[in-house]
């Protein structure tokens, strides 16, 4: 029974990403109060700009990640191998969803492991709640690191979404004894994320004290995953598959309320940015509502390293079920723009490099224009 509630819940989250609106309703990302300082005068050929990194040890040629969205359903193996195939075509990192099913049993292990088969020479990274280390041997991760054979591996902390999910696990006690744990015995690197209400500069401090060094603050602006999770208990309700609910005008006036919850993707990257200054092995990637080249560009401008998207590549990849390889094509045309439009970005500010992107300085934008 767990095993098919976990199944059918990822099942569940993807349907209602591509049918539903699941942004957040008021609250932006605060890259459109942002802009860069136009240089007339930039002294670069075109043709010159470097947007090339390395992650987990792996040269990428933009930096940009995939970000985990799914695996361990039926339908999870063709997303999957689908995204494999853009990464690989792109030269881009990928993460992969939650690997928690895949702990469960092994009846949907090739949902995750295709990502590996298919892309051998892309940096993949792991995935398992923070809820769900607890307690928990380390041989846990080390057999879902070696499933897909990761570069590295993420823990997400999603307190917000679990309080919504009537399966929820809303025991957090332990979380970070158990991350400096993995910490010290993973033979990859461990990086923390937040799901879309973002990481604050403190919370870092703390992570930064278990050895953590790569930090994505997941911010808020893009996809409410706590309105994901309304939406679904709307659609467990009306199916009874839970008696974890109040009446339906009640749910809706008290948990209505979080849906706009959290950190905005700006803000959270302007709390732990700085912290790069003392600790300079850093590193930090900016995601929550990125959606193009120029916000990507704005995410390395306040001091991070990678910008990651899901919902965005997510609707354009599955915007045609009839037809995979075209589906492919037009994500492989979105991430392109992208690179174009960082390029540019580039270009315009006179950065050669990211590191030149990265001592750009942002302009607040006046509010009366």
């Amino acid at each position: 029974m767990k095993t098919m509630q976990t199944s059918s819940r990822k099942h569940d989250h993807i349907t209602i990403v591509l049918k539903q609106n699941v942004s957040f309703r008021n609250k932006k990302t605060g890259f459109e109060n942002l802009e860069f300082r136009h240089n007339a005068l930039p002294e670069l050929n075109f043709d010159e700009i470097d947007t090339s990194t390395t992650f987990l040890g792996k040269k990428i040629s933009i930096p940009l990640i995939i970000s985990s969205m799914t695996g361990g359903y039926s339908k999870a193996e063709r997303i999957n191998a689908l995204l494999a195939e853009i990464c690989a075509d792109k030269g881009i990192a990928l993460g992969v969803g939650s690997q928690k099913q895949a702990l469960e049993n092994n009846k949907y292990h090739p949902s995750f492991s295709v990502i590996r088969k298919l892309a051998p020479g892309v940096a993949v990274f792991g995935n398992i709640g923070a809820a769900d280390i607890v307690n928990k041997d380390i041989s846990n991760i080390l057999r879902l690191i070696d499933l897909i054979k990761a570069d590295g591996f993420a823990i997400h902390l999603n307190p917000l979404q679990e309080l919504l999910q009537p399966e929820g696990n809303v025991n957090f006690r332990g979380v970070l004894t158990a991350i400096e744990k993995i910490v010290q015995k993973s033979p990859v690197p461990i990086i923390i994320k937040e799901v879309g209400a973002g990481i604050s500069g403190s919370v870092a401090k703390q992570l930064l004290n278990t050895g953590v060094r790569i930090i994505d603050v997941a911010g808020a602006g893009g996809t409410s995953w706590a309105g994901v999770e309304i939406l679904r208990r709307n659609i467990l309700k009306k199916k009874n598959k839970s008696k974890n609910f109040l009446s339906f005008n009640c749910e809706k006036n008290y948990l209505d309320n979080f849906w706009d919850w959290g950190i905005s993707t700006v803000d959270a990257l302007k709390e732990v940015c700085p912290l790069k200054k003392t600790v300079s092995d850093l590193k930090i990637i900016a995601s929550g509502g990125i959606s193009n080249g120029i916000e990507i560009a704005k995410s390395i401008a306040l001091g991070a390293d990678y910008a990651a998207s899901a919902r965005a590549i997510l609707r354009t990849l599955l915007a045609d079920n009839k037809s995979y390889n075209k589906s492919v094509k037009q994500t492989i045309e979105l991430i392109n723009v992208w690179e174009k439009q960082l390029r540019m970005v580039m270009f315009l500010t006179g950065s050669r490099t990211l590191q030149d992107l990265q001592n750009q300085k942002l302009l607040v934008k006046n509010p009366c224009d």
